[in-house]
């Protein structure tokens, strides 16, 4: 079910009205509402794969509880293997089966010998990826004491399978969000506001740029070998917001939703497109995983102490196996590997945490250092997503090849059926709208408070109007396949 479509609408206000009309009633019942909804809305794509989420849920869940009674070193670590061993064997075989056995049968061919193709056709269950790594997160914050576990088993699969950010994130910790579930809520008039402005941002990064941006991003890759290096430009530089407006457009979307339900998730994006080098970068985008990656991998590897090698070492693993969780292709690997190697010379000059505050903080325009470090990281970023949205690495390599060539220079051909220049506008008016608000959370939190009454609902609704004027081209969310 995606957020903007016709069965969402009408679910979605459903669930809501049930939701704080059995308030009275206790959080047990709107836990046990937010359940049901919850498989309603992952089953609607596939119902079979609700047993993974079920025997996920139930396995940490039963986990916990073992482990909080159990002391001794050496089978709390076989209580945890057990966790690791069932949601990343999962994960592997949903996610991973046929990469390895193509790459099995491609290496046999290399040195001459010959095997018959053999693919299991597995379909990967949508957001196994971010469901996997919030189970994790619990299972190991308590096999290290860092988190008592639950005795309400209501509360904890209510706390897998929330639906806003059961498919694509943000990857909560139980830490922040499984306490949420135990605390009786009440309808905060303020926050309700709030979240429905950052869905109403979210909408329109994800129908009125990211999905405007889809169809030309779509075009090019899929006819690149007859494009010139201009054309190839903008659909790089398409995709760049095509998977911005349409990952954070979720992000946002899923944050404003859990609001009306008075819950409070972690942001996972802080305008990364203002990042003045790629240690920033990577603090703003994505923010839940990378974070995550950060504490149950990075830190537990050795983190940034010990010597310069060690450091490398745990960065690349870090990249390589982010680039892995988003697809069992080489084009990812390779995503990853140009993300870490961008992030080598920061780690040298012992800089990667010199931009921490905001670009310009409390100026309104960044200084030409500034302005340089943001459009080096911005182009660095673009060469990379070439590799994130190329099919194979042939087709990746061969769009390069076409991309540095002289036609860069000349006029763009094979898009003279797209409104190029309106979706360059739209972009131009998101960026100069996030750049005004890029010490808020999100856009609209702030933007208008100080307006004439009039005018803020003007240009509330005539934000309302673009993502009803766009709305007929209908996109998937492109993490839903991660």
């Amino acid at each position: 079910m995606l957020f903007n479509s016709i069965d969402f609408a009408v679910f979605f206000p459903i669930v809501f009205a049930i939701f704080w009309s059995i308030n009275k009633y206790g959080i047990r019942y709107q836990n046990l509402l937010l359940l049901a909804a919850s498989y309603v809305f992952y089953g609607w794509w596939d119902w079979k794969f609700l047993s993974l989420i079920v025997l996920s849920s139930t396995v940490d869940y039963l986990i916990g509880l073992k482990l909080a009674k159990e002391e001794a070193p050496s089978l709390r670590k076989v209580l945890l293997a057990v966790s690791l061993v069932l949601n990343l064997g999962m994960l592997g075989f949903f996610k991973y089966c046929n990469f390895f056995i193509e790459n099995f049968i491609s290496a046999f061919t290399f040195f001459g010998l010959s095997l018959d193709q053999y693919s299991l056709n597995i379909i990967l269950p949508v957001g196994i990826s971010f469901y996997t790594f919030q189970t994790l997160s619990y299972t190991i914050d308590v096999y290290r004491k860092e988190l008592k576990p639950t005795r309400d088993p209501l509360a904890f699969f209510a706390f897998v399978s929330f639906f806003p950010q059961l498919v694509a994130g943000p990857i909560e910790r139980a830490s922040n969000l499984l306490p949420q579930f135990y605390k009786k809520r009440n309808f905060e008039y303020v926050k309700a506001i709030e979240g429905c402005k950052q869905i109403l941002w979210g909408l329109f990064k994800k129908v009125v740029i990211a999905d405007n941006c889809a169809e030309v991003v779509n075009h090019v890759f899929e006819q690149s070998a007859d494009m010139n290096g201009s054309s190839l430009f903008l659909g790089a530089f398409f995709f760049a917001f095509q998977i911005y407006g349409d990952f954070s457009g979720y992000s946002d979307i899923a944050i404003g939703l859990s609001k009306l339900f008075g819950f409070s998730l972690m942001r996972n994006f802080a305008f990364p497109y203002f990042s003045r080098d790629m240690a920033e970068f990577w603090r703003r985008w994505h923010i839940s995983l990378s974070t995550w990656f950060r504490d149950y991998l990075y830190i537990p590897l050795g983190g940034s102490k010990g010597g310069i090698s060690s450091k490398f070492r745990n960065t690349f693993i870090i990249f390589l196996v982010s680039g892995f969780w988003h697809g069992a292709n080489w084009t990812f690997i390779i995503w990853g590997l140009l993300n870490a190697i961008y992030f080598l010379p920061l780690l040298l000059s012992k800089s990667n945490r010199r931009n921490l505050d905001v670009a310009a903080a409390g100026r309104s325009y960044p200084t030409f250092h500034e302005l340089a470090s943001i459009l080096l990281t911005f182009a660095l970023t673009i060469l990379a997503w070439i590799f994130f949205r190329a099919e194979d690495l042939g087709h990746a390599f061969s769009y390069l090849g076409e991309l540095f060539s002289v036609s860069l220079f000349s006029a763009p051909v094979g898009l003279e059926s797209f409104n190029v220049y309106l979706i360059v506008s739209l972009i131009i008016i998101m960026l100069l709208l996030e750049w005004k608000e890029r010490e808020s959370d999100f856009v609209l939190q702030n933007l208008g408070l100080f307006w004439h009454k009039s005018m803020r609902y003007a240009f509330y609704y005539s934000l309302v109007l673009a993502v009803l004027w766009f709305s007929g081209n209908e996109q998937e969310f492109i993490y839903f396949q991660f």
